[in-house]
């Protein structure tokens, strides 16, 4: 009897340990590829505030997605993202920026810091994904906010990118994307930069206030002849 239960044993050992081979198979890691950015060399550049990013639902997860010829998303068996997607994605557009502007003053939201930005930029990304056959896509929508917090531009934007069709080079397009997308904000960004001290704009319209609502004083009329038809005579 125990010699016959000895291959048996053996067998479900080999069918255990090639089961455990197939569980613990590597899995590659990705993250967005940010390009080479230059580091800023102006300490005193423009002040610009990115934030708050706010990315879409399926997207805030580890699962790398596959975006099917259908329309639908499935997960990749072959690779996923190495941490927070939504961080890859605020420091990328954050080195790209601070780079593109040439100011150490590119700051992530929420900030630490007391002083009013020259700019804020709210962004929402509602999509970027890609498939073996389907292009990276990404869509997304800015609005920037001067000193006094006022919308000075606000654009939608749809971008694509081809790729060779493997996960590596999706995961390369995508970043390509979010490149391209630092590219046009950076654009939209510096003409912002010549806006006139805060101090001076609050100044001027109360000066103006002032003036408006000193009431009016009462002109005196000028003084006319009278015109009579009597005559004096003198004896």
């Amino acid at each position: 009897m125990t010699v016959l239960r000895l291959p048996l044993v053996l067998l479900l050992t080999g069918v255990l340990g090639l089961a455990g081979c197939a569980v613990h198979q590597p899995v590659s890691l990705y993250q967005l590829d940010s390009g080479n950015p230059g580091q800023p060399k102006q300490s005193a550049g423009m002040s610009v505030l990115l934030g708050p990013v706010s990315v879409a639902d399926y997207l805030q997860r580890e699962t790398l997605l596959q975006r099917q010829p259908d329309g639908s998303l499935t997960a990749a068996t072959d690779g996923r993202w190495a941490g927070s997607l939504s961080s890859d994605i605020d420091q990328l557009l954050l080195r790209q920026l601070a780079w593109r502007l040439d100011s150490q003053r590119v700051m992530l939201a929420p900030s630490a810091t007391s002083t009013t930005p020259d700019v804020q930029v709210l962004l929402s990304i509602t999509r970027l994904d890609s498939g073996d056959k389907q292009p990276a896509i990404l869509d997304a929508q800015w609005r920037l906010l001067d000193r006094r917090g006022q919308v000075r531009d606000n654009r939608i934007v749809h971008l694509e990118e081809k790729h060779d069709g493997g996960t590596a080079a999706q995961v390369q397009a995508q970043g390509v994307l979010l490149q391209r997308l630092a590219e046009q904000l950076s654009a939209a960004v510096k003409p912002l930069a010549n806006q006139p001290p805060l101090a001076e704009e609050v100044r001027k319209p109360s000066q103006a206030k002032v003036k408006q609502d000193e009431p009016d004083k009462p002109k005196m009329p000028l003084a006319a002849p009278i015109r009579t038809d009597m005559e004096v005579f003198r004896f």
